[in-house]
């Protein structure tokens, strides 16, 4: 049975001693006994959330990574660099950094492949904007993302490493969310396109998380999918909903 995985993904918010405050303060009462829960602050934050979640099971994400070791890239961040603040998963794909910094699929993949050569899980974000839902084209769409994503990744790490969060566009941040089985729809024909691209022990056992207006309300429906094995969660990890929706 696939372990159910929840990452909060807290984007351009909180200063270092905000996010420091925030997750002294749920920490205790997230319940990782059989959930894997992640939290990715902002970069400057990452050292000191490190140390607060020292000696807890709730492992620190980062939300993006450069797909260099190092040099000239000014703004950029290497692996080392996260795995220097026991940073153990990171976002890569997300749809703002693919719409407001042009990420492309094939950056994607060279962030997914360097991630995995430094120990560092990747958590591949796909979806599709509405207008693609609109006309039809949300499979394609998806399919493309999540075979160019993987391109050159061996079976063994999407199975046992690699995360794929689903995340429609047009839910995200806008307070509509898609309903569950729309949620389940797409997650099972990621999990079946992966399966096409290596094999039925792949398909079974790779993780697929729903991201897009997650909310306590809905966290139960959308998590209890047969195809579903956690969530990607924005603007909800700032507040208390975190923890009911990790302890849902």
């Amino acid at each position: 049975m696939r372990k159910k995985i929840i990452a909060g993904n807290y984007k351009m918010n909180f200063t270092v001693s905000e996010a420091e405050y925030f997750v002294n303060n749920i920490k205790e009462r997230i319940n990782t006994d059989e959930i894997d829960v992640v939290i990715c602050p902002n970069f400057v934050s990452l050292d000191r959330i490190s140390n607060v979640l020292d000696g807890t099971n709730i492992k620190l994400g980062a939300q993006n990574v450069y797909y260099e070791k190092k040099g000239a890239f000014t703004g950029e961040t290497a692996p080392d660099m996260l795995l220097s603040v026991n940073c153990s998963y990171c976002i890569v794909g997300h749809s703002e950094r693919r719409i407001n910094f042009n990420e492309t699929d094939e950056m994607v993949n060279k962030k997914a492949k360097i991630l995995l050569e430094n120990s560092i899980n990747p958590i591949i974000c796909v979806g599709e904007t509405l207008e693609e839902r609109n006309n039809n084209l949300m499979f394609d769409v998806v399919k493309k993302q999540v075979e160019k994503a993987l391109e050159n990744i061996n079976g063994e790490d999407v199975a046992n490493r690699v995360v794929i969060a689903y995340e429609p566009i047009w839910a995200i941040g806008t307070g509509v969310t898609a309903t569950a089985s729309q949620a389940q729809e797409m997650c099972k024909y990621i999990r079946d396109t992966i399966g096409n691209m290596y094999s039925s022990k792949v398909k079974d056992k790779v993780r697929i998380q729903y991201g897009g207006s997650v909310k306590p309300n809905n966290a139960a429906e959308i998590l209890n999918m047969e195809d579903i094995d956690g969530a990607l969660v924005g603007g909800a990890s700032l507040t208390e909903d975190f923890v009911a929706i990790v302890n849902y």
